[in-house]
């Protein structure tokens, strides 16, 4: 009843709100009830059950204020009811007292000025009575507000939760890409400086193309996500460097369709696919290897598979930026997304499967 958390500090709260709805709602219908009631009392005049529940109503609603009002400090205890109930219910001796004194006061004060008589029980009965039936009606009423306030002190941590993971994730994503963007640096560097002394004019071609893929790939990484457009266009410009270098022992087929050109994917997302096909596919054998870039629509959703010639090697799928491919998949769409890795018929196939969403214009 009048025993809950705080009010006025709190009044914008949800659980607030539906408290003091129920409770203008309860006071409401006893008032009708009593009314009804006193009708069809021959001795009882109409207003005096009015009176009776209007003074009960005034007296506990001054409870329900205080107790609102200092009761925010009892909020961590909602995770421990036997003490939340306690803290409430230790003030019910002082509850009925000032209920008792302060209701029958006005009862007695209102009859006083119309000339008239309120009678009632001893006042000893009136203590033992009122002593249960407040007992009686804080219990219930205190179960209403226990569960009010544990939903919504449930609901406030599921948001704050929730935008935790939000910035958690963001934050790992940022980590992700702040990995991967040296990594692929460092990959294509290598490719150059394997050249600068044999053949410089070559060097200097694959530093140009080096510079366009960074200014790409930099542009690219303020974002996270891009069109499968940009992410072809990335590709083809590292695959130009990697040509290079294994000009003779390696052969690109690219299959995107235009109509999946708009798809969004990750930023960088294929890039460690091509890169995988080249360090375990490529520069381990010494016959020309075939890769095959594709993407289609099935599955439920966009399939990338990037594939090359050659067994699967023990170390193929755990390199870093495999492993940061799979950790930001699951980070943007959970178990809708997947990236394995496997051999199939003398191949060596990783399968990128995602959500088929397409960038609008």
């Amino acid at each position: 009843m009048f025993h809950m958390g705080p009010q006025r500090e709190l009044a914008t709260d949800g659980d607030d709100r539906a408290l003091f709805v129920l409770w203008a709602l309860f006071w409401m219908l006893m008032a009708i009830v009593a009314f009804e009631d006193g009708r069809k009392g021959p001795i009882i005049r109409w207003w005096e059950p009015l009176l009776w529940e209007g003074s009960s109503c005034f007296v506990t609603t001054g409870w329900l204020l205080l107790e609102r009002q200092a009761a925010r400090r009892w909020q961590p205890l909602l995770a421990q009811p036997l003490r939340w109930f306690s803290r409430h219910l230790v003030w019910m001796p002082l509850v009925v007292l000032t209920f008792v004194v302060l209701v029958y006061g006005l009862r007695h004060g209102v009859y006083a000025l119309l000339d008239m008589h309120y009678t009632h029980g001893s006042w000893l009965y009136l203590f033992f009575y009122e002593s249960l039936k407040l007992l009686l009606f804080a219990s219930l009423w205190l179960g209403i507000v226990f569960g009010l306030s544990s939903f919504h002190s449930w609901q406030a941590e599921r948001v704050r939760l929730l935008a935790l993971q939000r910035h958690l994730a963001e934050a790992q994503l940022a980590h992700l890409r702040a990995q991967l963007r040296p990594h692929f640096l460092f990959n294509a560097l290598n490719t150059i400086s394997s050249l600068i002394h044999s053949d410089a004019a070559r060097a200097d071609r694959l530093l140009t193309l080096l510079a366009d893929l960074l200014r790409g790939s930099l542009q690219a990484s303020t974002r996270e996500t891009s069109t499968l457009r940009e992410e072809v266009n990335l590709l083809t410009l590292y695959a130009r460097i990697m040509q290079e270098r294994f000009a003779d022992r390696v052969l690109i087929d690219w299959d995107v369709p235009d109509d999946l050109m708009s798809a969004t994917v990750p930023t960088l997302v294929l890039q460690p696919l091509l890169e995988n096909a080249y360090k375990h596919g490529v520069e381990y054998s010494m016959t020309l290897v075939r890769i095959a870039v594709r993407a289609r629509c099935g599955l439920g959703g966009l399939v990338i598979t990037v594939a090359n010639d050659g067994a699967l090697a023990d170390v193929a799928g755990t390199g870093i930026g495999l492993r940061n491919s799979r950790e930001r998949l699951e980070l943007l769409y959970g178990k809708a997304a997947s990236l394995s890795l496997a051999a199939e018929d003398g191949r060596v196939v990783a399968r990128l499967l995602m959500p088929l969403q397409q960038r609008a214009g």
